[in-house]
């Protein structure tokens, strides 16, 4: 039972995007699937002792494999979660998803959505409705059922009995029970006071081409130099530690301060499952400061690469972006 304040959800709007929850047997192996709507109803009607709220049903187009997720989907998906709620009336979305790229969704979706009143709830399974041993009913019902009992306003991720943060956690493990954890991340951010009007949820989106690079020994500037000419706007650099990378490099160096010069926002978080960045702990970090690397404190990769595609998505100036990225817009960095 999920104890709070806030009020129980009354319209649901379900979106259904694919994932190994719907997915059934084709020739090449398992695949998502049309008709979830219809299995889903008659598994509730099946369970006469599970309450919940009312709910309509879109099916996304097209249904995928969420190996196959994109930032372009992101935005089919944020725009049918406003038509959902500011056109149709929904207090409450819940999004059905595979788990591959379920924590990148979600917490991209925590930034494409500020502001929004309503209440997005995000879960999937580990395997397909209707097998042995799934968890396909057990995440869908139990996700109605905590929409049911009240969630904050927000984006969540709910999966085998717990609600998380979709900024703070990961997937962890690849089979069995609790694949997305909370990471242990530490660097805490100044919370943003006010918001550019840009960034609210009901304004237009731009597509935005951000990368991930992890550090690794022996990590050449040409592998940057390639990022920077690909054209893209953001680089979410994955750092040791508390944020080191290989400060007696000065190709590296001049190849990251190349990046800046060129208006690439670059954000650093750690490697590690727990603790954060710190640029200025170490002459190693502090050199990646000096070339215009940004602290992203305790952010997890998803959230990092979410939250640069909704700053850089809604348009804002690369000062503009530098300066928020360092904040807190909804607890990322808390």
């Amino acid at each position: 039972m999920i104890a709070n304040n806030y009020p129980a959800a009354q319209h649901i709007m379900v979106l259904y995007t694919g994932g190994t929850i719907g997915m059934q047997a084709s020739a090449n192996g398992l695949a998502p699937a049309s008709g979830f709507e219809a299995r889903m109803r008659e598994y509730l009607t099946s369970q006469p002792e599970l309450v919940v709220p009312q709910w309509r049903f879109r099916e996304m187009s097209p249904l995928i494999d969420s190996a196959n997720m994109t930032p372009t989907y992101w935005q089919q998906l944020r725009e049918a979660v406003v038509d959902a709620v500011d056109a149709q009336g929904c207090d409450s979305v819940l999004i059905l998803h595979g788990t591959d790229t379920l924590a990148y969704s979600a917490a991209a979706m925590s930034f494409q959505l500020l502001g929004l009143q309503a209440r997005v709830c995000f879960t999937g399974s580990m395997l397909p409705a209707g097998v042995a041993d799934s968890d396909a009913w057990e995440n869908l019902g139990g996700a109605l059922v905590a929409l049911g009992q009240g969630l904050a306003p927000g984006v969540h991720l709910y999966f085998h009995g717990e609600v998380l943060d979709p900024t703070r956690c990961a997937k962890v493990r690849s089979f069995g029970r609790h694949p997305f954890k909370r990471l242990e991340r530490q660097g805490g951010g100044i919370k943003a006071t006010s918001l550019p009007a840009a960034l609210g949820y009901n304004q237009t989106r731009q597509l935005a081409n951000v990368a991930v690079l992890p550090l690794f020994p022996g990590i050449r500037a040409e592998i940057v130099d390639g990022l920077i000419d690909s054209g893209i706007q953001g680089l979410v650099l994955e750092c040791y530690g508390s944020g080191t990378g290989p400060s007696d490099n000065p190709a590296f160096l001049a190849s990251l301060e190349r990046a800046r010069d060129k208006d690439v926002v670059v954000v650093a978080v750690t490697q590690c499952h727990e603790g954060g960045v710190e640029l200025d702990v170490y002459e190693a970090g502090s050199r990646l400061r000096g070339v215009g690397v940004l602290s992203g404190g305790g952010m997890t990769r998803e959230a990092a690469f979410g939250k640069l595609h909704g700053l850089l998505g809604a348009g804002l100036d690369t000062a503009e972006v530098r300066r928020i990225v360092e904040l807190d817009l909804c607890g990322e960095l808390s």
